[in-house]
């Protein structure tokens, strides 16, 4: 089963990538686009044929790996 975790920053934690990627964009003639904000996304393959038990799994992974909890905040997906 294939899940996907999308990390982000949480609001108001600064996002220097983000602000440079808006305003590279901003210089390439893309001056619609307001805030940035750059984020991850992990894809993990397991075993488990539960979708429950897989998605519980991959939460415990992303608190004590994938994401930075102080920080972030994540979504967890089953995408196949």
């Amino acid at each position: 089963m294939k899940l996907r975790v999308d990390v982000m920053l949480k609001d108001g934690v600064l996002d220097p990538q983000g602000k440079a990627i808006g305003h590279a964009l901003g210089h390439l003639g893309f001056a619609d686009v307001g805030e940035v904000r750059m984020g991850k996304v992990i894809e993990l393959e397991l075993a488990e044929t539960d979708a429950v038990k897989a998605v519980e799994t991959v939460r415990q992974m992303a608190e004590k790996l994938l994401a930075n909890l102080v920080i972030e905040d994540f979504k967890v997906t089953v995408v196949g």
